[in-house]
This record gives structure tokens, C-alpha cells and sequence, in this order.
């Protein structure tokens, strides 16, 4: 098998080309545009099929940067947290807590799918585990940190493999069927956005045409690669303490800080509410499509073939469950309102894909029925930081049961 290597300049472009397809075609076709789908997530999957076939027809490889994908991430929840506010935390704070509750509770119902579908299928147990929420709601990451426990410990030879399968499915299920969902909700409950809510991850499309100022696009980029640092150097404080956080997270904490803090201690810095600052709004969405991007265009299908009818089984399975379980119980709890549709289409893709598929899909809904900022706060907080913390504890518990 031969590689073409691609540095970051190169992964940027095609990153770049892919989401102009994903744009044009969603453009073209009325089904994806009326049903939400993001479009790194319709570019990057067919890019992933077109570097397959070139695969399977010529044994070559793609190999791109990842590491620009990466600091794309941490970019991209910085703006998070700088557009975030303390008045708009403290309302989402009992919502907050609930959607915690009922994250937390369905990681036990995922895996709980996953077993009973392995056992059906006569394979161990554990192998549902893996299809639950190690590789649903963990993602690639937490797939592969438990590959060498559940092989080792276990005897589970294809447990990276099945781990790798799943979660790479999730999140392009979790990209697919986010939008329909908040679409589905929205006209059924004939739902309208607060007139006072303003859009705080890129623009509307109607709104497309509207200038962006230099000298606010300069002071956004300073303040951006400002709180970055802060993050990485809180990151590195809790590294000495023994808290291993994602630096992602550690910069989302720090863009909250800095855009609640500054203008209280240093108020002659005159700097400027995020909420109303278009520039960072489109920053965030650049870096969260160029992320979803590679992300999803590096995807190695062709690793996927030959891992058996289990795998679709639980998938299957998986999908109609979060389905039912956003649409009838987080909308429901979470106040049957429009916030609660645009939170129900983000944990779609928070527990079948990662938390950026949850931004996407919440970024797609929003910039077609209007903004919804309270959903950007307490869906990122839920997926970037405390479901980590529940589902490990939730995995230690079903493989003391089952291991």
C-alpha cells in the first residue's frame, strides 16, 4: 500500500473544497437544505467515499494533518466560551442540570441497547459495550483508550476494530439525523426563537451579504489566540494538580472567563459583548465546518468492510433509541420550547458522534429558524467536559457486570 502525505497547508485546501461542495450541493438538493444537514458533513462523507474508492481501485492512502484539525477544535470552543455569558449560564443553570441527569441516565440505556443486541446475535457481551457508549457517546478517543482493556482483559481480538466502526458510523448518523429532528419538532409544535435572541456561531444565511469590519475581525483573532493561551496554561496548572482535561475544554472555561471578567476588572479596555460581534460568530463557524471537515473526509471506510452484520444490528438499534429518547424525553424536559428542539438535534449527534456534531447540527438548524444561544452553552458544557466524567464510570460499571 502506498501514502500520499498531505501537510497542513494541503489538508486546509481540500478541508476548504470540500465544504464548497457540501454548500453547493446542499444549495442543489432540496432534501438535504429542508432537512438541516450540515455541510461539512455532506462534503466530508463523500470525500471519505471518493478516498475509499481510490483505495480499493489503486491501493493508495490519503494521510492528512491532523493536527491542524485539532487546533481547529480548540479555535473553535474558545469562541464558545467567548460568547458566552454569565446572565445567559445562570438561566440555562436548571436546564443545565437536568440534561446532565438524563445524559448520564441514557449512557446506562445505550449500553444496555448494545448488550441486548450483542447477546441476541450470540457475540460476548461486552461486545455491546464497545457498540454503546464507549464508541457513541465517547467517540473515536474514548474507543480507543478502552481497546487495550477490552483485548487484553478480555479477549475481545477486534475490540479496536468494532470500537473504530461504531464510532465512525455515529458520527455521520449523528450529522444525518440531527436536522430532521429539530425539523420534525419545529413544524409539529409550530416553534419560534425569543425575538431577543441573537445568533452567536455564524450568520444567518439571509443575512449573508452583511460586511464584517476589519478592525472588529482584527480584535476578535487577538482575543481568540489571547484566551488560547490562557486555556492552555489553566490546562497545564490542572495537569500538575492531577486533573486531565482536554485542552479543548480548558479554553472553552477560559473564553468564559475572559468575555464575563475583562470588561468588569479592566472596563476602560472598552471590549466589545460577543453576542453582537459578527466576526466572531464567523469564526466560529469557519472553524467548526474546516473541523467537521477533515474530520469526517479522513475517515479509512475501507477499515469498516469486514466486521460483520452485528455492527448495522447495533447501529440500527442505537439510532431508533437516541431518536426516541431526544424527540419524546430531552425535548420534553428540557421545556417542549424552540431552545429545547435545537437541544434535542445537538444530543443527537453528542450520543451518536462527539460534541462537534452537536454544534453542527445545532449550527444548521439554527441559521434556518433563527438563533437559539442558550442551546450553544449548555450542549457544549454537557459534551465537552461532564459526560466524559459519567461515562467512565458508567463503562467501569457494565464491564465489572459483564467482564
Amino acid at each position: 500500500m502506498e501514502s500520499l502525505v498531505l501537510d497542513g497547508r494541503q489538508t486546509i485546501i481540500l478541508a476548504i473544497l470540500v465544504l464548497f461542495f457540501g454548500k453547493y450541493l446542499i444549495g442543489k438538493i432540496a432534501f438535504l437544505r429542508n432537512f438541516n444537514i450540515p455541510e461539512p458533513v455532506v462534503g466530508g462523507l463523500l470525500a471519505s467515499i471518493v478516498f475509499g474508492l481510490i483505495y480499493a481501485l489503486f491501493n493508495l492512502q490519503f494521510e492528512f494533518a491532523l493536527g491542524v484539525r485539532d487546533e481547529l477544535l480548540i479555535a473553535f470552543f474558545t469562541t464558545i466560551g467567548l460568547s458566552s455569558r454569565f446572565e445567559t449560564l445562570l438561566k440555562g443553570g436548571a436546564q443545565l442540570i437536568i440534561l446532565l441527569v438524563l445524559a448520564a441516565f441514557y449512557l446506562g440505556i445505550q449500553n444496555g441497547t448494545g448488550v441486548l443486541v450483542a447477546t441476541l446475535a450470540g457475540f460476548d457481551q461486552l461486545v455491546g459495550v464497545i457498540g454503546g457508549s464507549v464508541s457513541l457517546s465517547g467517540g473515536h478517543g474514548t474507543a480507543i483508550a478502552w481497546t487495550p482493556i477490552f483485548r487484553d482483559d478480555h479477549g475481545i481480538s477486534l475490540a479496536g476494530e468494532i470500537g473504530i466502526a461504531c464510532a465512525t458510523f455515529g458520527l455521520i448518523l449523528g450529522g444525518l439525523l440531527g436536522g430532521p429532528l429539530a425539523r420534525f419538532l419545529v413544524q409539529r409544535h409550530k416553534l419560534e426563537p425569543d425575538s431577543d435572541a441573537v445568533q452567536t456561531i455564524g450568520v444567518e444565511y439571509e443575512h449573508e451579504m452583511i460586511p464584517i469590519d476589519y478592525e472588529r475581525m482584527l480584535r476578535a483573532i487577538f482575543v481568540i489566540f489571547v484566551t488560547i493561551g490562557i486555556g492552555i496554561h489553566i490546562n497545564f496548572g490542572l495537569n500538575k494538580l492531577g486533573v486531565q482535561l482536554p485542552a479543548f475544554v480548558s479554553c472553552l472555561f477560559a473564553g468564559i472567563l475572559v468575555t464575563n471578567l475583562v470588561p468588569r476588572l479592566l472596563p476602560k479596555l472598552n471590549m466589545p459583548k460577543p453576542e453582537h460581534s459578527r466576526s466572531l460568530a464567523l469564526i466560529s463557524e469557519l472553524s467548526l465546518g474546516l473541523f467537521l471537515a477533515i474530520s469526517l473526509m479522513s475517515l479509512q471506510l475501507w477499515t469498516l468492510a469486514n466486521l460483520g452484520y452485528v455492527i448495522l444490528l447495533m447501529l440500527i438499534a442505537q439510532v431508533v433509541m437516541v431518536l426516541l429518547w431526544s424527540g419524546l424525553v430531552v425535548f420534553r424536559a428540557m421545556g417542549a420550547n424552540y431552545d429545547a428542539a435545537v437541544m434535542s438535534s445537538g444530543y443527537v449527534g453528542l450520543a451518536l458522534g462527539a460534541t462537534p456534531t452537536a454544534i453542527a447540527n445545532m449550527t444548521a438548524v439554527t441559521k434556518l429558524y433563527g438563533p437559539s444561544p442558550k442551546a450553544f452553552i449548555i450542549v457544549p458544557l454537557i459534551g465537552a467536559f461532564f459526560i466524559d466524567l459519567a461515562n467512565a464510570i458508567v463503562i467501569q460499571l457494565y464491564v465489572g457486570w459483564f467482564g
